[in-house]
This record gives structure tokens, sequence and C-alpha cells, in this order.
């Protein structure tokens, strides 16, 4: 156990009646991050093959928001205790005892059911499933195991919220294509550097917090070497999607751009002064947004435009001939 909760738990009783608002209930949701989980499964909703009736189309995403909320009820639950020592999240409803942690426990169960089966009943069992898996690996082993335990816990971690497009592809088709992978991928690798850089910013929270982040145990130089190498991934599996053709020449224009800017951010921040790394960390944990946002909305305006594909195949761009 560690010593935040050691804290918490000789100083609050988080039994107490929350007496929580409706809007304490909606920031157990954490509204800002499910706000780009649904724009991610839209966009690969939109992206599917097979075109859903708009009523079960809506039932998925609102499925698949209400698994990503419950995800974080659950989070938040477990979480008070760092949650009360870090500055960033000692306001948060359980904390700051608005609502207390066994409603906030029943909450966060009882959404979680209802989002899996609802998806199931209005789509069908495999897209349910990946919901289902989403929501305990992001509660279980993420936050309640990955988390306390390992630097690696953002990497990790890093998969739950990377499969809500596979979950939306599932829902529209019944399957798992090359296409959901990919959007996986690009979610999965933009995570660390998105997160880390915020780590730099927020190390000392996590410090007394007793959580395990990269800047903590490696140190910040490590951290933002980790942080350039990462994105030096991340920028070519961003541009996949116009590679393999089903991104156009929209996406593949934002895809470089972006890109670009991406990683001159990254190599600032692991090559600069020390005094510029807390300026360059929030530039870049802000761009990160904007450039994963961007990606997909590009995708979208191309599907709702009608726009074509690139063309190009992943053989012809290497230059292979058959």
């Amino acid at each position: 156990m560690s010593d935040a909760r050691i804290e918490l738990e000789t100083t609050v009783d988080t039994t107490l009646a929350g007496n929580g608002s409706v809007g304490d209930f909606i920031a157990l949701l954490k509204p800002r991050v499910m706000s780009l989980v649904v724009f991610t499964a839209i966009v690969a909703l939109a992206l599917a093959p097979v075109q859903l009736h708009p009523v079960i189309s809506f039932a998925a995403i609102l499925s698949i928001a209400i698994g990503a909320g419950a995800a974080g009820a659950l989070n938040m639950w477990y979480d008070a205790d760092i949650d009360r020592v870090m500055a960033r999240t000692r306001n948060r409803p359980i904390p700051s005892g608005a609502v207390n942690a066994q409603e906030a426990l029943a909450f966060g169960v009882i959404l979680s059911g209802f989002s899996v089966v609802v998806l199931g009943l209005a789509t069908n069992w495999l897209a349910a499933g990946l919901l289902a898996f989403t929501i305990f690996f992001y509660s279980v082993i993420y936050t309640m195991w990955l988390k306390r335990a390992t630097p690696l816990n953002i990497v990790i971690g890093g998969a739950a919220g990377s499969f809500p497009p596979v979950i939306a592809w599932a829902a529209a088709t019944g399957t798992v294509t090359l296409e959901p992978i990919v959007l996986f991928l690009i979610i999965f690798f933009w995570t660390p550097p998105h997160f880390w850089a915020l780590a730099l910013v927020r190390s000392g929270d996590y410090a007394r917090a007793g959580v395990p982040m990269l800047p903590v145990v490696s140190g910040i130089g490590e951290t933002r070497r980790q942080i350039f190498l990462y994105s030096l991934l991340l920028v070519p599996l961003g541009i996949a999607p116009a590679v393999l053709g089903f991104g156009g020449w929209l996406y593949l224009a934002v895809s470089l751009g972006l890109g670009v800017v991406f990683l001159a951010l990254a190599w600032q921040l692991w090559r600069g002064r020390e005094g510029e790394i807390g300026p360059v960390a929030k530039r870049l944990f802000g761009f990160s947004i904007l450039y994963l946002f961007a990606l997909f909305a590009a995708l979208l305006a191309e599907r709702v435009i009608g726009l074509p594909g690139t063309g190009i195949s992943a053989v012809s761009f290497l230059g292979i001939s058959a």
C-alpha cells in the first residue's frame, strides 16, 4: 500500500455521504477524456464499409461513451488516494468529498454493465465483448496494477484508450480488419508522448503520490528521449491511412504537416536547454491533442465530403513491383 493511500485512509472517511450533484457524477465520467474517445469511435463508424441505421449508430456511440465514462468512474474510485495528493486532481468529486467512494463504485459498475449489454443488443456481441474488455483493462489492469507498479504504465495502459475505433468498427461490421487496427496503433503510440509531456510538468505531483511515472523513475532526460523515440514511431503511423488507401490527399497533407510539427516539438524537448523543458513540454502536450483530433477529423471530413482515397497502396508507396 502506498504512503499516499495510508495518508488518505487516516485523514479522510470516503464512506461518508457525498451529496453529490448531477455535475459531480458527470465529472466522474471524465467528460474531456470521453469526448476524444467518442470522436475516434464516430470516425471509425463513419469509415466502416457497412452503414448502420442512425438509431443503431447512436446506440453504439452512446454505449461506447457510457462505457468510457464508467471506466473513468472506476478509475476515480480506486485512485481517490493519489488524486487527493496531486494538485491536478485533488478537486475531483471523491477527494473533494462531493461523492463518496461507494457511490462512485456503484455508479461505475452499473454503467459498465449497462453499456456492454446495450451495445451487444443493438449491434453484436463481438463489439460488446471488446467494450467489456476495454473497461476491464482500464479499470483493473491499468488502474489497479500497472499505474502503481511500472513506469511502462502509460505504454501498456494506453491500449485501453486505443480500442474505441476498433469497437465502433466491430459494431458496424461484426469483424476487425486492418483499418481499425491502424487507428488503434495511431492512438496507442500517441499516448506515451502525450502523457509523458504532461508528466514532465507534473513530475512532482506523481512523486508525492508514489506513482512511478517515467520522469520519476528514470529521470527527465530519459523521458525526453523516450518522447522523441515514440514520436518517431507515431508520425509514420499517422501517415499510414493515406499509404493504405483509406485516407485521402487531404488526410495525407494534414498528417504530414502536423507530423513535422510534432517531431519538431519532440526534438526541441529532447535536445533543448533545461530551462526550456517545462514550456516546451506544455506546448507538446497541447499540440498532441490537436494532432490526434486533426487526423481523425480529416478522415471524417473526407468521408462526409466524399473525397476518394489516395489510391496509394503500401506496395506502390514502397516502390515494389508485383
